[in-house]
């Protein structure tokens, strides 16, 4: 199976030159007298498609099997489903649960994501879901989406991003780009708690690395978040959903607002791969009458993830691996969504994403720009910024996992006249030496209990000589007493990976399976966290 017949990927990582998409996300939830609860969220939207979310809790007797039922109003089809079988005629919808999630407990949750169309008019959410015949939820509430408004001192050029959380109410979003503070007033670090790779610049934080995260706290029915960026997007959650994406906002403060006049969390999180130009995050505005609120406390549990295109989530968002039509590489990727983010989430672990798409242990994608790698820039506060220093650990971060996916650019092309090495023989020896090499830098950095996980796809279609070197790399460490390596193979075929991601890379449903697979082998280890 092709892993990726990609185009100029080190000048791909950055621009954001796509006008901004509407992107809703909705959800329900109510006790359902008969045994189930359903919430339906539609996490990210495009033009003539859109991608959703069900959560499924089963309140009633325990399940050995399950068919979760839903009817459209609105012409929506299901064009691609994951973690269950489905079939459609013509508005109902019906979804069988897979090999592996049938067995559903009292108090179970299982998710199914899919990726949709719709009629780039309306999008409202399904009604009467039933979980093997019994409705779930009673009525459901079709609330219309809500569309945000941008304050500007001119007319905007492009329509802001929309979204909705059903809460008591709707709440709504605004982009404000002609007033408001640059930074905010008691500064970023003593707003938010980040695990992130992020440089001080006065009182905001800067950054470029996929998937830099910010958490923090207020009391009220909205928050700002200000920002200073026009190359890259964002994801925005509200106790923990995703209510917004972010298209380069440039310098602006975003707002989600209606919310209940509760405590709430709220989540930035980058989408975007941005190596030569930073973003800026000036911190959080109460809206009137809420607060702030002390951070919240970081996890116990860290997880590093070091790689490629795949770590990084290049073209992850798309049903389609030609993305010239459906918004372009940059609108289609999101960091936030991929298997390593998914995991960490899921295991209740803060993450530290260092991923940079076309770029190899030793040899980039094609042989391009010889003479730098990923080692590189590793070590790096800002990536490939004129000004990047090497990133100083403030003494917080010590992963007690380190997953490294590196290797598929070195050896999923074929080596081409003028490159170092001659031979694939020659290419395996340096790629080997070298990998060693930033082994032995990890384990000085974090110690000899963290575990270091090296992670391979299948590339038979182009040589074996990927796998055989990882394989021989973890022999290599064990033999030296080092048992803290470990390899995992991900068998694209056996897995059921899709590669509709852009140029052949792993779709949400690749993500969600990488993400079961990587959290089932992590739950081997005999780890103490």
């Amino acid at each position: 199976m092709r892993l990726t017949p990609r185009t100029s990927r080190l000048a791909a990582a950055v621009a954001a030159t796509v006008a901004a998409g509407a992107v809703i996300t909705v959800a329900t939830s109510a006790d359902a007298a008969a045994g189930c609860r359903v919430t339906y969220s539609v996490t990210s939207q495009w033009p003539g498609g859109f991608g959703a979310n069900i959560n499924v809790d089963n309140l009633g007797d325990p399940l050995t099997s399950w068919k979760l039922t839903w009817s459209f109003t609105a012409g929506q089809t299901v064009q691609q489903l994951w973690n269950g079988t489905a079939t459609q005629s013509g508005a109902q919808v019906s979804v069988v649960n897979a090999a592996w999630n049938g067995g559903l407990a009292t108090g179970a949750r299982v998710s199914v994501g899919f990726n949709g169309s719709w009629n780039n008019a309306s999008n409202p959410l399904p009604t009467d879901f039933a979980l093997n015949g019994v409705v779930c939820n009673g009525p459901v509430t079709t609330t219309a989406p809500v569309t945000s408004r941008a304050v500007t001192s001119a007319a905007p050029t492009s329509r802001p991003p929309t979204s909705a959380v059903v809460t008591s109410r709707p709440p709504t979003s605004a982009v404000v780009t002609s007033a408001g503070p640059t930074t905010s007033t008691t500064g970023v670090f003593n707003q938010v708690n980040t695990p992130s790779r992020v440089r001080a610049a006065g009182a905001a934080a800067q950054f470029n690395w996929p998937g830099v995260y910010f958490e923090g706290r207020f009391r009220g029915t909205g928050v700002g978040l200000i920002l200073n960026d026009s190359n890259n997007d964002y994801e925005v959650r509200i106790d923990g959903a995703v209510v917004a994406t972010i298209v380069t906002p440039g310098q602006s403060t975003y707002w989600v607002n209606n919310l209940s006049n509760a405590e709430h969390t709220v989540r930035l999180g980058k989408r975007t791969e941005s190596p030569w130009s930073v973003g800026e995050f000036g911190g959080l505005v109460p809206a009137a009458g809420g607060a702030i609120l002390s951070t919240p406390a970081a996890r116990t549990r860290q997880i590093e993830f070091i790689g490629d295109s795949w770590t990084a989530g290049y073209g992850n968002m798309s049903t389609t691996r030609d993305c010239t039509s459906n918004g372009g590489l940059t609108r289609n990727s999101n960091a936030n969504q991929t298997f390593g983010a998914i995991t960490a989430r899921g295991l209740n672990a803060d993450y530290q994403i260092q991923a940079w798409s076309g770029l190899g242990m030793v040899r980039n994608y094609g042989g391009q720009n010889t003479g730098t790698q990923f080692r590189d820039y590793y070590d790096k506060d800002l990536m490939a910024l004129y000004n990047s220093a090497v990133w100083q650990n403030p003494g917080t971060w010590k992963p007690q996992v380190v997953v490294v996916g590196l290797g598929i650019n070195d050896f999923s092309t074929s080596l081409t006249a003028g490159e170092k090495w001659a031979t694939m023989d020659a290419l395996v020896a340096d790629y080997k030496t070298a990998y060693l090499a930033f082994i032995t830098k990890l384990r000085a950095q974090y110690g000899a209990n963290t575990y270091i996980i090296l992670t391979y796809p299948d590339l038979s279609y182009q040589t074996t000589a990927f796998a055989t070197s990882i394989q021989s790399i973890v022999a290599t460490r064990n033999a030296a007493g080092d048992s803290r390596v470990k390899a995992l193979y991900y068998d694209n075929n056996a897995l059921g990976l899709d590669l509709m991601g852009c140029d052949w890379h792993p779709s949400q449903h690749d993500e969600q399976l990488l993400a079961s697979t990587l959290t089932s082998f992590i739950g081997t280890l005999p780890l103490s966290w």
